[in-house]
């Protein structure tokens, strides 16, 4: 080590070419760096040619189903008739759906302030997508964890007669309790997937299969007065 105290530093835009570490070096303590080299993308032109690429093909193919289809309007609108069933747009068909069985609280305002509310604390967590499995860890207590949410959400659905969010509630705890059974080391590819997956990605796919039923029940099975209609009878 040098007597000199002076330090020599430099500007350069590539870190890697010319890299400086300063390190305070104490008598229990050595000087250790730990460095790995990784795949990188430049930002520009590579990713953000192909983000324009993307935004393009969008903008044609939403261009060319508005020239190809008309939009299913309705007639002119008239004061004196309320149109039955009044159905919200389909993005909310699912909240319009939950309305149906819940009280205007829960449905309109407790259930999505949640979902907004998870929205914006889920950043703050470090959630890590790479996650092991949810029931490799720890398995018997996180199985009775598992069997009492699932039984409670089952059973509340059920008392409320939300029977269309029951069977998404049902078939995903099914596919879990498959996961619950199979491990990393499983002959069939598909319960290796599943065994491999974190709560994460359960929890994600409950709330979409949820969302797609109810929107799709609302879209196309319900008449006037929000009963249920087939599709093919039309009202």
């Amino acid at each position: 080590m040098s007597d000199s105290k002076d330090f020599v530093t430099g500007v350069d835009s590539n870190a890697k070419k010319a890299p400086r570490r300063v390190v305070f070096v104490t008598r229990r303590t050595s000087a250790q760096v730990k460095a790995a080299e990784e795949e990188t993308l430049q930002t520009f032109p590579e990713a953000l040619f192909r983000a324009v690429v993307a935004i393009e093909v969008l903008a044609v193919a939403l261009v060319w189903m508005a020239l190809a289809f008309n939009a299913p309007l309705e007639g002119v609108a008239d004061p004196s008739h309320t149109p039955n069933p009044a159905k919200a747009p389909w993005y909310f068909l699912g909240l319009q759906e939950m309305l149906h069985y819940f009280p205007p609280v829960v449905a309109g305002v407790l259930a999505p302030g949640l979902v907004v509310i998870a929205l914006i604390i889920i950043p703050y967590f470090n959630i890590n997508i790479e996650a092991e499995g949810v029931f490799l860890k720890d398995r018997a207590r996180r199985l009775k964890i598992f069997y009492a949410a699932a039984a409670v959400l089952s059973i509340f659905l059920f008392l409320f007669h939300v029977y269309v969010a029951l069977v998404p509630t049902l078939v995903v705890a099914g596919f879990m309790t498959l996961a619950a059974q199979s491990s990393p080391d499983s002959g069939a590819a598909f319960r290796r997937y599943l065994a491999s997956k974190p709560l994460s990605f359960w929890i994600m796919t409950w709330f979409l299969f949820e969302l797609v039923v109810l929107t799709v029940v609302g879209t196309f099975f319900r008449g006037p007065g929000w009963s249920w209609v087939w599709p093919w009878q039309g009202y």
